[in-house]
């Protein structure tokens, strides 16, 4: 008989891998003293392999910095023993975050206010826009910063770029979408779901009715279209019109993909109260759990083909850590808000396999790329960088479901 998940135990390990060992690998190798920002192209080792700076990683690392300032810093205190240490000192974490903030409103739009998508170490031109998925960050990024700071420039800027998006949005076609490039013709899962988090949580901080909506109309997209309940899957791609398409490209499922758009459509139906689009995102945790893992040797894979084919995807069949992580969070929160056994059956599953394959205890992140069968490879996925995003944001926003399904006192609403 399997014993039950002791929740205050995952919570103290959640705890000591966030605050003992991703966080301080950060702060230790990562951070740029002279020009500003983080050095995001970097090993396993810390090793920094090149000075250049996606805008994708700056941003986010914006995010997490300024997350883990507004959010951890009770967790933290709480962690015996540990405050005033570098993994769990706010003012370290907020001074990470005011250097990422300098370097990106200095170097990280063009002259038209859209944000790059690299520069060198010094901010100096490297490429230019070539994907909105930038300026989803961005918003993230600058929100969460604005919200830390009460910096009215960041928050002016985030009032910008959610301006010019929605125009954009507003013309299908009309923008960039590195490193997954679309057709014409072609709309994909990804921009709506990280607008409608994106624009979420901008509505929160600004108070705009208009930037509600637009969330609210992005995360109808996510599920009234790209979720397919009669199927039991999201689409990543779909035609102009919001049909499906019956190609390679068109019949891919990203089921980590889909796990994670779904806890952002619990955070925003949580949030006005729709418990119909609630109870569907959970299912849909639950379908993509159950369609992602693979049985033989554990873990989720990258993608799937919706006909049961070889998936479309690249490096389709690989374990990348950060499904792994995605899914950890969304079956904690699927299992706080619906109380169902399954969240912490799969959840156990999910945690036992992320943490006997990823962590590299020498150094202290998690190493991102797995084959199928849990051997390490270095080809490049999607971008040459290893970044301070998923696997902190995982663990910052697990430590938060765990204090409050434990019961512990002081931990932040969603």
């Amino acid at each position: 008989m399997i014993a039950p998940l002791d929740l205050t135990a995952v919570l103290n390990r959640y705890r000591h891998e966030l605050f003992g060992s991703v966080v301080p690998f950060w702060l230790q190798h990562a951070v740029d003293h002279q020009h500003g920002g983080l050095h995001s192209c970097i090993g396993d080792d810390g090793v920094v392999q090149s000075t250049d700076k996606y805008m994708w990683s700056q941003l986010r690392g914006l995010w997490t910095f300024s997350a883990l300032y507004n959010r951890m810093q009770g967790s933290a205190a709480r962690h015996e023993g540990w405050l005033g240490q570098a993994g769990t000192d706010p003012q370290a974490w907020l001074d990470v975050a005011h250097g990422i903030y300098r370097f990106v409103s200095q170097h990280g739009q063009d002259e038209q206010g859209r944000w790059v998508f690299a520069r060198h170490g010094d901010g100096s031109p490297h490429t230019g826009y070539t994907s909105i998925y930038t300026d989803g960050f961005a918003l993230l990024g600058l929100t969460e910063y604005a919200r830390a700071t009460g910096n009215q420039d960041a928050l002016a800027s985030a009032l910008a770029t959610f301006k010019r998006v929605r125009a954009l949005l507003a013309a299908p076609g009309s923008y960039p979408s590195d490193p997954y490039p679309l057709p014409e013709g072609v709309q994909a899962h990804g921009v709506a779901m990280i607008f409608s988090l994106a624009f979420f949580e901008l509505a929160l901080l600004s108070g705009q009715a208009d930037v509600m909506n637009a969330a609210l109309e992005e995360a109808d997209k996510v599920m009234g279209l790209f979720r397919r309940p009669r199927q039991r899957y999201v689409l990543e791609f779909l035609d102009a019109s919001g049909e499906p398409m019956d190609s390679p490209r068109g019949r891919a499922i990203v089921p980590g993909h889909a796990i994670e758009s779904m806890w952002f459509m619990l955070h925003i139906y949580q949030h006005v109260g729709n418990e119909q689009r609630m109870a569907e995102a959970i299912e849909c945790i639950r379908w993509h759990t159950e369609l992602g893992w693979d049985a033989e040797h554990g873990g989720l894979l990258l993608a799937r083909d919706a006909a049961g084919g070889e998936a479309w995807w690249p490096f389709a069949d690989s374990k990348l850590w950060w499904p792994q992580t995605e899914a950890m969070y969304a079956l904690l929160l699927a299992h706080e808000l619906s109380g169902e056994a399954w969240c912490l059956d799969w959840f156990r599953r999910v945690d036992e396999y992320a943490f006997a394959h990823y962590p590299v205890p020498q150094h202290g992140e998690w190493t991102q790329r797995l084959d199928r069968y849990g051997r390490k490879f270095t080809e490049t996925v999607a971008l040459p960088v290893k970044d301070p995003f998923h696997l902190p944001r995982a663990l910052l926003l697990s430590v938060e479901v765990l204090e409050r399904l434990t019961g512990e006192q002081g931990a932040a609403e969603l």
